[in-house]
Formats: C-alpha cells, sequence, structure tokens
C-alpha cells in the first residue's frame, strides 16, 4: 500500500481533495468551536439580576446554552439571596477567564456580586483520602476511568495500607501517611501537614474523604474550605460520629442513608450537598446495615463529587444550592 505524498510534492493533476472523507472535509470547513465556560455567582436579591448577566454575555458575542437561577427569599438575615449558574460558550477570541472577568466585571461590581468563571475543559484535579474500606474510593476510581466523571485523580492518601492495591491497579500513586492510634495534637498536626503539602504541589482543586476516618483539624479544614468533601454513613443529622450503623441498629431506624457534604472544622456538620436512604427492618444485624449502606455511600459521594465538578454546587451559609 502507498502511503500519500506530502502536499508539497504530490504530483500535478493529483487533488488533495480526494483524499479526505466527507466528514474530514466537512471538519475542515466548520469554523472554530467556541470554548464553553460556566459561570456562578451570587448576590443580594433584586431586580433585573438575569436580565443583567446575560445582556453583558450577550453583549461580548457569547451564547447561552443552559441557564439556572434561585432567589431565596428565606435566607438567615432577611435580605433575600439570589443564586445563578450560567452554561455558556464564547468566541475563540475572548475565550479566557481574564477576558471574560473583564467583560462582567461591571455587572459584578454594580451589584455586588460573587462570580467565578470556569473553562469546561479544565479538569477537576482531585486528591482522594481513605482509610481501611475501600468500596466508595474503587467506585469513585471506576467511574472516573470510564470517563463519567468530569476530573482528573491525582493520587490517593490514606494513614492506613488497605487501600494501596486498589489505586495501584488503576495506575495512581499512594501516598501513605500514618498516624498512630491516639497521636497528640503536634502528631496529627504534622501528619495533616504533609496531607496539605501534597495537595498544593498537585495543584489539587477538590480532595474528597472516601471514608477517610480521621478528623481534620481546624487549619487543614481553613485551607480546604469549600474544597473538601466528605461521605458520612449516616442521613444527618441523625447518628453522627462514629458507628452510625450500630446507633441506628440500637434506635430501630427503618431508613439509613449517607450524606455527602463539605468538610468543616466542626464534625459532621458541613453543608450537605446530596443524601440518600434505603429502606430496612428489624431483621438486619448492624453489619448487615453497613453492607447496604456501602451502595448508598457510593451513590451519594458519586453525585456530590460530580455535581461539584461540575460547578453545581454554590455555598448558602451552612446550606448549599445545587443546580442538578
Amino acid at each position: 500500500m502507498k502511503l500519500p505524498l506530502p502536499s508539497t510534492l504530490m504530483p500535478a493533476g493529483d487533488a488533495p481533495e480526494a483524499l479526505l472523507s466527507e466528514r474530514q472535509r466537512a471538519a475542515i470547513c466548520q469554523p472554530a468551536r467556541n470554548r464553553e465556560f460556566v459561570l456562578r455567582l451570587s448576590c443580594r436579591d433584586g431586580k433585573g439580576l438575569v436580565f443583567a448577566v446575560s445582556s453583558a454575555l450577550y453583549d461580548a458575542g457569547c451564547n447561552i446554552l443552559d441557564s439556572q437561577q434561585f432567589g431565596d427569599v428565606a435566607a438567615q438575615d432577611g435580605t433575600g439571596l439570589f443564586f445563578m449558574r450560567i452554561h455558556f460558550d464564547a468566541p475563540i477570541e475572548i475565550a479566557h477567564t481574564a477576558a471574560l472577568e473583564h467583560t462582567l466585571a461591571r455587572v459584578v461590581a454594580r451589584y455586588g456580586m460573587q462570580a467565578q468563571f470556569h473553562d469546561r475543559e479544565s479538569e477537576s484535579r482531585v486528591l482522594i483520602l481513605v482509610s481501611k474500606e475501600g468500596h466508595c474510593l474503587n467506585d469513585l476510581l471506576y467511574r472516573t476511568m470510564s470517563g463519567s466523571m468530569p476530573m482528573r485523580i491525582v493520587g490517593v492518601a490514606s494513614n492506613h495500607l488497605d487501600c494501596r492495591n486498589i489505586a495501584q491497579s488503576y495506575g495512581l500513586p499512594f501516598h501513605h501517611f500514618p498516624i498512630a492510634a491516639g497521636a497528640d495534637e503536634a502528631a496529627r498536626n504534622a501528619q495533616q501537614a504533609r496531607i496539605l503539602a501534597l495537595a498544593e504541589s498537585e495543584a489539587v482543586n477538590l480532595v474528597v474523604l472516601a471514608r477517610y476516618m480521621q478528623i481534620l483539624g481546624p487549619a487543614l479544614c481553613e485551607a480546604l474550605k469549600g474544597r473538601a468533601i466528605n461521605i458520612h454513613h449516616s442521613f444527618l443529622p441523625s447518628f453522627k460520629g462514629a458507628r452510625p450503623y450500630a446507633q441506628a441498629h440500637r434506635r430501630g431506624v427503618k431508613l439509613i442513608g449517607a450524606t455527602a457534604h463539605y468538610v468543616t472544622e466542626d464534625l459532621d456538620e458541613g453543608p450537605i450537598i446530596e443524601q440518600d436512604v434505603e429502606r430496612i427492618d428489624h431483621s438486619l444485624a448492624p453489619s448487615e446495615l453497613a453492607l447496604i449502606g456501602r451502595d448508598v455511600e457510593c451513590k451519594v459521594l458519586a453525585r456530590a463529587v460530580k455535581w461539584h465538578c461540575e460547578h453545581r454546587v454554590l455555598l448558602n451559609g451552612a446550606r448549599t444550592v445545587v443546580f442538578r
């Protein structure tokens, strides 16, 4: 089989176009594809906000693909808050965040908005923390490998070695940061400083606690504010803390659940992103509840992480607004 000559050496009369399929020729003729972005914003509620933002994007030559908004009239301070998520595309000449921020600067300043632009082509860089149980870790790794999660996992860190093989089977770096049971505050702070250093060196956008059974200290919580998601194996605010399935069994509940929330200094009190439940009955032992609960934990954590990476979650004090 002869390879086609380079176009500069093509014999006269041999049309290069003949070597191209209809699809290839159509692709060449198409204009450059616009880049897609997500804009998230929040501010005091008021009239004309949607019009002001959409008009600014229109004037810049952008095209809105999807828009969602919510006015929280029951905001705790009584003034009302406005939240918005816009998925749009932009012409190549302004398709970078600095230019887009400049485009909306007047609107943002006028209404005192908190606004963030996100390039849809930039995947979130994620670090996963895990202890001994690997079901949530394995679920996230598989979903990411199969292309259903818009993120790049840069590594797995743990205070135990139990999940090392899971991480390595996916070709991911595994970082062992041991901490002895009953370790003093200085030792805990030193161990968590290593976690933070790893996250910073990898330019991590999100840290996921996939059944990481260590309490994060104030310094790490502050450094990761709004960028760390935990899965708690109960339907919060019920059964906080350790051994929630045993607590649920003692209370004879008929539903067990899981909660994905942002990490805060207050244990299991962070803003809730997603929850789900599974019906149970009196015949199930705590160990059986834990087995049932694992499936719920995986689903809830995966949804929360995906929504965060798709920039669908906005913080609203102790709560969240999730544009699903």
